[in-house]
């Protein structure tokens, strides 16, 4: 590239250094901002270099002079604080549905949003939980259709599949396609769902994003109905255990005060709770959906949570019980 050229691209240059090089802690001093410039083949002068400056300031970058001997130039306000950008990584890092590969890469454009000095911070803050990845590699692909086909308002098909004794994928439904009425896509449990209605079955269906293949976008458009418009995602997100379906039910809980918090954690602060006991425990009203897993997450909590009602409720947590202890009897 001719120096005409380079001239040219100097103002570029001179903003990637200091966004790469620099922040509130750690300024480059002019005669270092001279010798990057001359590794990227571009002859520079301090007064050009302070026009450029003058111009990323004018601009609106937050550009200051630290109070160095000899002063040094900072890029002093980022998108992102630190902080922030630690809290990106640990949210990538613990989502099961990314592939490894997938969560390096993200990991990696994020560090790249702070300076050479604070990646190092990053670095040492990082921690990989021993959880398992899923070991697709098309996992933005898919959310991408997925999200394609909310946006355009149409169906989508695709296959679905379960794991057998030989841990090898099996498609439901003897391979036939699933085609439904995309509603939105969920993030539950470190899983990907797509919340969708299914003109089979009448109703909403989850569906595990990662178990999902074979996925076109079809041209028939969707159509709303009165299941679509009463479905409230954040209701959902507080009766359903793990996105599993069943029946919703108003339950009131006896909780001892000492298990307050697991419950406050699952259903918020608002929970409705009356003391109870002298403050020994709680009578808890909460909307669940009956499922095995809300009744594993009852058994977590043992004699400390006691059912009270509905009796249906009460019955058919006591019959899950039996049959455990029966395997065992």
């Amino acid at each position: 590239m001719s120096a005409k050229n380079n001239q040219k691209l100097k103002l570029l240059h001179v903003m990637r250094i200091l966004q790469t090089e620099t922040d509130p802690d750690h300024g480059l001093t002019m005669p270092q901002i001279i010798e990057r410039l001359e590794e990227c083949g571009i002859s520079s002068e301090r007064k050009s270099i302070y026009a450029d400056i003058s111009v990323l300031t004018d601009f609106g970058w937050d550009i200051r002079k630290l109070p160095t001997q000899p002063v040094s130039y900072a890029l002093a306000e980022r998108d992102f604080e630190i902080s922030q950008l630690m809290l990106l990584i640990d949210a990538v890092q613990s989502s099961r549905f990314l592939s490894e590969g997938s969560s390096r890469a993200l990991v990696k454009s994020i560090k790249q949003m702070a300076s050479s000095h604070e990646q190092n911070k990053l670095n040492k803050q990082v921690h990989v939980h021993g959880r398992p990845k899923m070991q697709t590699q098309s996992d933005f692909i898919v959310v991408d259709k997925l999200q394609e086909a909310i946006a355009r308002k149409r169906e989508v098909s695709f296959h679905y599949f379960m794991y057998n004794a030989t841990k090898k994928r099996v498609a439901r439904k003897d391979g036939a396609a699933h085609v439904v009425t995309p509603v939105n896509l969920t993030y539950s449990d470190g899983n990907y769902y797509l919340v969708a209605y299914s003109d089979t079955d009448e109703q909403i269906r989850n569906y595990r994003v990662d178990r999902m293949d074979c996925i076109t976008i079809c041209d028939q458009e969707t159509q709303c109905n009165d299941v679509i418009r009463s479905y409230d995602p954040d209701e959902v997100g507080k009766c359903a255990f793990s996105m599993y379906d069943g029946k919703r039910v108003m339950a009131t809980l006896r909780v001892d005060a000492d298990v307050m918090n697991v419950l406050i954690d699952r259903f918020g602060a608002d929970v409705s709770a009356v003391p109870i006991d002298d403050g020994a425990a709680a009578r808890v009203t909460v909307a669940v959906k009956e499922s095995p897993v809300f009744y594993g997450w009852l058994a977590t909590l043992g004699t400390k949570v006691t059912v009270e009602k509905p009796a249906s409720l009460r019955t058919s947590y006591a019959d899950w019980l039996k049959a455990i202890v029966g395997r065992y009897a």
